[in-house]
């Protein structure tokens, strides 16, 4: 199984040399370095290499702490790799989700997890209960009393909130957002987007296009991309969505590009169900005479 090796440090002072040396010795065939905070979920090449894993690869970093700093990032990264059929392993811990042990350690962590967030929430409860016995009543006064500067202190932190969220799952959308529109309509750019994602993580068009315009109001991505799309000749729709997927993983085989479509429920051009390789290689030709696609080499 092809082991891709990902080693990140926090300052542009320190440098990923040894923990490049320790994948390469474990045999990574392939090592992604990264200066970035751990505390940080959207890293451009963090998010590069979850996008270039595929099914059977391996995921190795050195430690755990190199990966994320927060089990419940350390879960959702190896939830996502599963989703791909490909698997986690760290040198210094005793996680490699592709033995029982490894598995056994990843249940016990989630476990932990959660028994951690039952606690906080009991924690809570009894709090507020001992607190109004006492008579005292929860809640913000200047929110109570309608005060304007307490009313703007609290939206300002809740976009605060939303925006620290959406980048936590920046890197599922944003790369295809910014690849595929205005020249694509919102419904297939979002059936691209749900494509590889586990069903829980499925984003609605509503809650998309919420997310584009926050980030097209703070600079993050150009506002072209609200553009209203141009009408596509009915024939060329199944080529660009297959150009699509093509363009975002340039690697990836005819048979992964048929499970694809199959995940997005997008029918062939004969409306079956069932995709062929030589069906994706016919619509991959046209996408290329239609400019879709760059010439293969």
């Amino acid at each position: 199984m092809p082991l891709i090796g990902y080693a990140r440090v926090s300052t542009e002072d320190q440098t990923p040399l040894p923990q490049s040396e320790a994948l390469q010795s474990a045999g990574c065939v392939e090592i992604f370095k990264e200066h970035a905070s751990g505390g940080n979920r959207a890293r451009p090449v963090l998010a590069r290499v979850l996008e270039r894993v595929q099914s059977g690869d391996t995921l190795v970093v050195v430690r755990i702490d190199r990966l994320a700093r927060s089990l419940s990032h350390l879960l959702e990264v190896i939830e996502r790799l599963e989703a791909k059929g490909a698997f986690f392993r760290s040198l210094q811990d005793p996680i490699d989700t592709a033995s029982p042990q490894g598995k056994f350690t990843l249940q016990v962590l989630g476990a932990a997890a959660e028994f951690e967030r039952a606690l906080i929430r009991e924690r809570t409860k009894a709090g507020l209960a001992s607190a109004r016995t006492k008579g005292r009543v929860g809640g913000n006064p200047g929110l109570r009393a309608r005060d304007p500067a307490a009313l703007r202190k609290v939206r300002l932190a809740r976009q605060d909130g939303y925006m620290e969220r959406l980048n936590e799952t920046a890197q599922d959308w944003v790369p295809h957002v910014r690849r595929l529109r205005p020249d694509m309509a919102w419904e297939d750019v979002l059936r691209i987007i749900n494509g590889p994602l586990p069903y829980d993580r499925h984003w609605t068009q509503s809650r998309l296009l919420r997310a584009v315009k926050a980030y097209v109001r703070d600079g993050f991505l150009p506002a072209e991309v609200l553009d209203r799309a141009g009408r596509r000749e009915t024939d060329d729709r199944l080529p660009a969505i297959v150009a699509a997927i093509k363009g975002a993983d340039p690697d990836i085989t005819l048979v992964a590009i048929c499970d694809r479509l199959e995940s997005m429920r997008e029918r062939t051009p004969r409306g079956r169900t069932s995709w062929q390789p030589s069906s994706v290689r016919m619509l991959l030709e046209r996408a290329e005479k239609l400019g879709l696609l760059k010439p293969a080499k």
